[in-house]
Order: C-alpha cells, then sequence, then structure tokens
C-alpha cells in the first residue's frame, strides 16, 4: 500500500448549485476548475434540474460543494427547495462523513451572504458531513492591498463573491473567479487526505452508535 496516495483513486467531487442569472453558475465552473487541478473527478450539478442520475452522484460522491445565490439574507429558494428533498437522506445518513463547502453570491460587498454560507454549514452537519473552510487569509484589508486580492470580501466560513447585478456571468470579477477555484483545489485535497487516512486506518463506530447497539 503506498502511503503518499498515489494508489487511491481520484476524488469524486460533486458541486450542488443554483443559479438564476449565471453568476453563481460561473463561479461554480472556477470551483470546478480548482478540483480537477488538485486531481478530483468533477459532476457539476444544477440542483434546479435533478435527475435520479444526479442523486445516485450526489450519493456516490466524496465531497459535495454546495453552491447558491445569496437573496434576500440567505439561501435562494431552489437551493432550499433542494435542501428540503433530502429529508430522507438526511434521517438515514446516507451523506455522512463525506467532504463539504460552499459558496455564495451577492449584488452588494456583504449582503448577508455569511447568513447564507452558514446555513448551508448547518445543512451539510445536519447530515453529518466535514464541513472544510476556504483556507485563506483576508486580502483587500490595507492600504497596500486591492480588490485584485484573493479573498477580498473576507470571507472564512466558504467562499464569497459579489457582482453586479446588472453584470453578465462573464463579468464576474476575476480575484473572486481565483478565490472560488482555491476553494475547489482545497476541498479537492483535503477530500483525497481524508481517502487515504481512511485507506489505513480501520474504521470505528462512535460511542453513540455502539451504545446503541447494546
Amino acid at each position: 500500500m503506498s502511503h503518499n496516495g498515489s494508489d487511491i483513486a481520484a476524488p469524486a467531487i460533486a458541486i450542488a448549485y443554483h443559479s438564476r442569472f449565471g453568476h453563481t453558475a460561473t463561479l461554480a465552473d472556477a470551483v470546478a476548475a480548482g478540483a480537477r487541478e488538485a486531481g478530483a473527478a468533477v459532476t457539476m450539478l444544477p440542483v434546479d434540474q435533478m435527475t435520479d442520475a444526479d442523486w445516485d452522484v450526489l450519493d456516490g460522491a466524496d465531497g459535495i460543494i454546495f453552491g447558491s445565490a445569496t437573496y434576500m439574507g440567505n439561501l435562494s429558494a431552489g437551493f432550499q427547495a433542494f435542501a428540503e428533498k433530502t429529508g430522507r437522506r438526511c434521517a438515514n445518513g446516507d451523506w455522512r462523513d463525506k467532504v463539504a463547502a460552499g459558496f455564495t453570491n451577492s449584488g452588494a460587498k456583504s449582503g448577508d451572504k455569511l447568513n447564507t454560507l452558514v446555513s448551508m454549514a448547518v445543512f451539510a452537519t445536519q447530515h453529518h458531513m466535514h464541513w472544510v473552510s476556504l483556507g485563506l487569509g483576508p486580502g483587500w484589508n490595507s492600504s497596500g492591498s486591492s480588490d485584485s486580492d484573493l479573498n477580498r470580501l473576507g470571507f472564512w466560513l466558504g467562499a464569497g463573491a459579489q457582482t453586479d447585478v446588472d453584470a453578465n456571468p462573464d463579468q464576474v470579477h476575476p480575484s473572486d473567479v481565483q478565490t472560488f477555484r482555491h476553494l475547489g483545489w482545497r476541498v479537492a485535497i483535503v477530500t483525497r487526505q481524508l481517502k487515504v487516512g481512511r485507506s489505513v486506518t480501520p474504521a470505528a463506530s462512535s460511542p453513540a452508535v455502539s451504545s446503541a447497539a447494546r
């Protein structure tokens, strides 16, 4: 067995996102590009177009990265509708111990995007998933920095972007695109690390599960 992970299959990453005007879809593409750079096999899943086969992809993925625009300070209605369809999977623990992360976009610099990321993180942890942070320091926070910095808006729980509401999908801010690319790369790396760890560590039941079995 190789301990550097070379014998471990590429992590399967699904990007489940909702986009009404194309901005979030552009950012989802950036997340996917970063994950592929890190060696992941990536599947893009617009959550308002889910098929039975798409649900199978989510169930089989090693990690799921969630994406939604922020509307009225929270998840889009389209993403929330998707989340509510996962109730049975949540109850059954179908996504337990998968890696999770999230990203969002809004027209305002803040736009209460943090609330959207918190909602995604709570959703993921209800599924008993492992949440991955952005893993970047703050950008654009001094006189010597600029809005060209990665993480220019200063989010840590996930990736946050700002796009003018009248901008075309190809006019998403370049530094946001690179920040989201970093998120995809980071999630793929963490997922591979977890897969390697699982290959050398025997599975163990949690104390709560073990106690309930007695």
